[in-house]
């Protein structure tokens, strides 16, 4: 959610952080800041609105050099997007420098124990009592990493920090409780950042943070602890994407890019998922292959698109494993009290790796003892750390926060996942696995070709940019589809779209159709399921005799379809259960280009952030 880069070393203090803010910008903001200790003193600005606006304060009124710096762009929780609000946030006496991430839950009563104090608070924000803490503190403890370890054995909630105290020129202190905070280790030089892309201009080496730990940074290297002062062990990575993967790339969009990247991002996903005897492999499994045999259900837990590639991977599950296998968002999850036990799996998606509402799901399955098996783009976060397996989807960095390829890649992580399964558990033989794998290896092929066929889609979304609603309807797989296109064109478009299955239409959503209504149909293929095939043809002949526009996705080869399309969209003929793996392409290419006919700013759509890091 909230962007968040602290530095020490040789450069620029400022210069790095307003860079790496600049990097954090897809995660959606509405206010920047930043603060550099020069002179033995702090020295900052922030304002509301976007980084251009902090970078004309910073141009007009330049902040004194410095090599130890930190800086924030805020999501706003507690307050308005103000300037007395936009992080950093200060204690009375200018001498600490703290920004944070995340929502601390006992705000109130600190707030109201520190101005019975005699403490002064001059925003609305859960913030600034940390500032007036760590100050306190530091008072006594004469050590920032000691008060901000001391300070955050009070705090509940979830909370990424970082701060600078005047006193101690050449160090940064950060901390992490269920909240994303990486380490970068550069030559002379040290980074802190919610995301690695922050840094990776400067350096790919990177140290995973845990739960509950509190990070001391110098020039020359790291100290790690817990919120006890005890000693903690840490990971360092390679981070295998590079600066260039996070810009546009000539695009006018990282949307636009993304989308494109879509053929390559999910070939890598498939990459090296073979071994040497033809077994399938996920990235890091420690559930033992008894334990999977004995698995009697399967739970998908995610959010948002994440959810929908999980309402997708459980036709595939229950297809490939006959297993039951149940998905449910992750925010409503652990409020139902659903039934877990240790023969339980539970697959987590999420393309951040901290998407609060699912890894609290998480958490609520393992104290029930289920395992769980995480689908995640990203390295090193938490989700991936506290699961007993994991997939990696090898996206690279998505920065538009309405997610394309990393839903095309969860979707293959979880046909890879189901595949896993047949495999352990026997339901499946080595060379029907094999043949899936084949079929899954030419999806990057006709992705390709669908993204070469895109302009009529364009233009049909230009002439719809002044319609007030669009409806998607699908059956089986295409059901979730539906769902998806209807989610794109909302986050993008900001307009009234609505998912069905199709065959609820005439159980009351029918009556939304007048003349002129555009309604998306995704048909399936008639070679797989003929039996849907024949009713989504009478579905979309109730629609258009009701006036509606049709626009129909259909494979090559489906002349059943043809009459009753005011628009076809032609797709490759792939097997059932991987159609949404095309069909979702033209959504997407859809809502984007609708929603810049609107004047919309398709990677940052209002009101949303890239990581949901709060419940």
């Amino acid at each position: 959610m909230c962007g968040i880069v602290g530095y020490v070393g040789g450069q620029s203090a400022q210069d790095v952080v307003v860079a790496g803010l600049r990097r954090l910008e897809y995660r959606g903001y509405d206010s920047a800041g930043v603060a550099v200790l020069a002179d033995g003193s702090l020295a900052g600005a922030k304002k509301a609105g976007k980084l251009v606006n902090l970078e004309k304060e910073l141009k007009e009124r330049p902040l004194p050099a410095g090599n130890t710096g930190l800086g924030h762009t805020r999501w706003a929780t507690h307050g308005g997007p103000t300037d007395a609000n936009a992080h950093p946030h200060l204690d009375n006496a200018g001498r600490v420098a703290v920004v944070h991430n995340g929502i601390i839950e006992n705000f109130a009563l600190l707030r109201e124990e520190l101005t019975g104090r005699g403490h002064d608070l001059a925003s609305e924000t859960d913030t600034e009592v940390v500032a007036h803490l760590l100050a306190e503190a530091y008072s006594s403890a004469g050590d920032l990493a000691e008060a901000m370890r001391q300070v955050c054995r009070r705090l509940e909630g979830a909370f990424t920090l970082v701060a600078v105290h005047a006193d101690e020129p050449g160090t940064v202190v950060g901390a992490r409780r269920n909240s994303p905070l990486v380490v970068g280790v550069g030559d002379g030089e040290m980074f802190l950042a919610s995301d690695v892309a922050a840094f990776i201009a400067h350096t790919r080496s990177a140290i995973e943070l845990g739960q509950d730990q509190v990070v001391e940074l110098h020039r020359d290297g790291a100290r790690v602890t817990g919120f006890d002062g005890a000693g903690a062990e840490t990971r360092e990575y390679h981070v295998d994407w590079d600066a260039s993967a996070a810009e546009k790339g000539g695009y006018a969009s990282f949307m636009l890019k993304e989308i494109a990247d879509q053929p390559k991002a999910v070939a890598d996903t498939l990459l090296g998922r073979v071994g040497t005897s033809g077994a399938l492999h996920l990235d890091e499994v420690r559930i033992p292959p008894h334990v999977l045999r004995e698995v009697d259900k399967v739970v998908v837990v995610a959010c948002g698109t994440a959810f929908h590639a999980g309402m997708i991977a459980k036709y595939a599950i229950e297809h490939i494993t006959r297993l039951p296998c149940e998905t449910e968002l992750a925010s409503e999850f652990r409020y139902r009290d659903p039934i877990l036990d240790a023969r339980t799996l539970v697959v987590a998606i999420s393309q951040s790796g901290e998407t609060m509402d699912t890894l609290m799901a998480l958490r609520h399955a393992r104290e029930q003892g289920a395992r769980v098996l995480a689908v995640c783009n990203t390295n090193g976060s938490t989700i991936p750390r506290e699961s007993d397996a994991v997939l990696y989807t090898h996206a690279g960095p998505e920065v538009a926060v309405a997610s394309t390829k990393a839903f095309l890649t969860q979707l293959v992580a979880c046909y890879l996942v189901a595949l896993y399964l047949g495999q352990v558990r026997g339901t499946k033989w080595g060379d029907e696995i094999r043949a899936v794998v084949r079929q899954l290896s030419e999806i990057p092929r006709q992705v390709e070709e669908v993204l070469g066929t895109m302009e009529p889609v364009r233009e049909l979304a230009r002439t719809l940019a002044d319609r007030d609603t669009v409806l998607f309807v699908g059956r089986h797989v295409g059901y979730p589809v539906a769902l998806e296109g209807a989610l794109k064109l909302k986050e993008l478009a900001y307009m009234h779209a609505e998912g069905f299955a199709a065959g609820e239409l005439k159980h009351g959503p029918i009556a939304l159709i007048d003349e002129g209504l555009p309604v998306v149909v995704i048909a399936p293929s008639p070679r797989g399921r003929s039996v849907l095939h024949d009713k989504i043809v009478s579905n979309i002949q109730e629609i258009r005799a009701r006036g509606a526009r049709t626009v129909v996705i259909a494979e090559e080869g489906d002349e059943a379809v043809v009459p009753y399309a005011d628009h076809l969209v032609r797709i490759p003929a792939v097997p059932t259960l991987l159609q949404p793996l095309v069909a979702t392409v033209p959504l997407q290419v859809f809502a984007c280009e609708l929603a810049t006919a609107r004047g919309n700013e398709v990677d940052q759509p209002r009101n949303l952030a890239k990581s949901v890091t709060v419940e």
